[in-house]
């Protein structure tokens, strides 16, 4: 989901709103970015936390 919303370049309404009444291109970059990277560490922390459970109480 997370590669999707990068390729694609996509942005919330206020976040889009914000950057068109008057930023330029890098700073729609990385505000994208930011959106980006703050989306996808809930993942990454519940995936990580999954894998521990799992090796500490199903694997023997």
């Amino acid at each position: 989901m997370s590669l999707i919303v990068y390729i694609l370049g996509l942005q919330c309404a206020m976040c889009r709103a914000v950057l068109e009444s008057g930023a330029d291109q890098r700073t729609a970059e990385s505000l994208n970015d930011g959106i980006v990277y703050l989306m996808v560490i809930p993942y990454i922390l519940g995936a990580l936390t999954l894998y521990f459970l799992y090796t500490r109480f199903f694997k023997k």
